[in-house]
């Protein structure tokens, strides 16, 4: 059995919801059809020529990638351009691609997570917060044959999170009446008569991003045609989300040997330097893409080196000045999303038949002589 596209999006998005990305982020399905059954799925950072053979080569139905391939609104398609035959050749072999750019960036797993755990940091935490998670109060009332059942299809969707403490909830006995009406078929009592039941007002907390799931396994495990239940919005803030990571290697190392590792881990053949080689590095920022813009943010993290992509001329010149290192890995190193993401996603597909490939194009533009 494969799995539709509209569910190989929906499970990829538990990791990457639409709304972590920043605003006017061109992200989501850009060209094709989810309506339809996907034997494979091919994960790639850019989508060009080359990536576009391979998927029609593999027999990809669908394309998961970093960087867009619309970047503006069309005015005409002309197929006798480059992005017009590209987009032919997606169209005419029925090919979908969908785009994850900052919201990838942003979650908790995601591209920056990746670059931070192949450098070994610790203690991670933003370069910068773009994201708070919105908190729901979710009011239940559950006869109490069906309290226990109740709360662990809520927790088992994800409710009852405050911080880092699950299954949290309030639990408080009392009488619920009700008086079923011609034509219902009531679970407990009979139509025409009030019912006097012994029922639990149950209280847990559901984060926006599982409030439909979750709502939707309550009502599943319980027990009544119609279920009694209120969302009320909250001032609790939830689990805050940010752009890039801050954290401690296990160990000092120098500058030169922190370049080293980066080369080794992000596999890269050379990055540029700005700053002493000599100098002790504790503190390490990193953010995929291009991240110069991001330098004064390092520096208040209490950073010792911003490691990034595209760092332009004068930015390196302002680090310098300013006392923080830089290495830049170049834009090219998040393709290191490629293996994370497909290996997120068959975890995720393993009841399918669908299959889940990392694109083997080098897209990196840049010739190093």
């Amino acid at each position: 059995m494969f799995a539709k596209g509209q569910t190989v999006i929906q499970l990829f998005e538990q990791l990457a919801p639409k709304h972590y990305a920043m605003p006017e982020d061109k992200i989501g399905l850009q060209l094709g059809s989810l309506q339809k059954e996907i034997k494979k799925v091919l994960v790639a950072l850019d989508v060009n020529d080359e990536v576009v053979d391979e998927a029609i080569r593999l027999g990809a139905d669908l394309i998961i990638a970093h960087h867009a391939i619309i970047f503006r609104p069309l005015a005409h398609l002309q197929t006798d351009t480059s992005a017009g035959r590209l987009y032919e050749k997606l169209i005419k072999n029925d090919i979908a691609v969908y785009i994850a750019h900052t919201n990838l960036d942003v979650a908790e797993g995601g591209v920056n997570d990746m670059m931070a755990d192949k450098l070994g940091l610790k203690e991670l935490t933003h370069l910068e917060d773009v994201h708070t998670e919105k908190l729901q109060k979710l009011v239940v009332f559950v006869p109490e044959t069906h309290h226990q059942a109740v709360l662990d299809a809520l927790f088992t969707a994800g409710a009852g999170w405050i911080g880092q403490y699950s299954h949290c909830s309030f639990n408080i006995p009392g009488t619920g009446t009700f008086l079923p009406q011609e034509g219902t078929h009531p679970y407990i009592g009979e139509a025409g008569k009030l019912e006097r039941v012994q029922e639990v007002r149950v209280e847990t907390i559901v984060t926006a991003s599982v409030q439909r799931k979750a709502v939707q396994a309550m009502l599943k495990a319980h027990p009544y045609e119609e279920v009694a239940y209120d969302l009320y919005p909250m001032d609790l803030k939830g689990r805050v989300f940010g752009l890039g990571r801050v954290g401690k290697l296990p160990a000092p190392m120098t500058l030169r040997e922190l370049t080293e590792l980066a080369k080794t881990a992000f596999d890269v053949p050379m990055v540029r330097v700005v700053g002493d080689l000599s100098r002790p590095i504790r503190k390490v920022a990193v953010l995929g893409g291009s991240g110069g813009r991001y330098m004064r943010h390092a520096m208040f993290a209490g950073a010792d080196v911003l490691v990034t992509g595209d760092i332009d001329y004068h930015t390196a010149h302002d680090a310098l000045a300013a006392g923080l290192t830089l290495i830049d890995v170049g834009h090219n190193v998040e393709k290191i999303m490629k293996r994370g993401v497909a290996d997120y996603l068959a975890a995720q597909l393993t009841k399918t038949d669908t299959q889940v490939l990392a694109s083997e194009v080098n897209t990196e533009p840049f010739q190093f002589l």
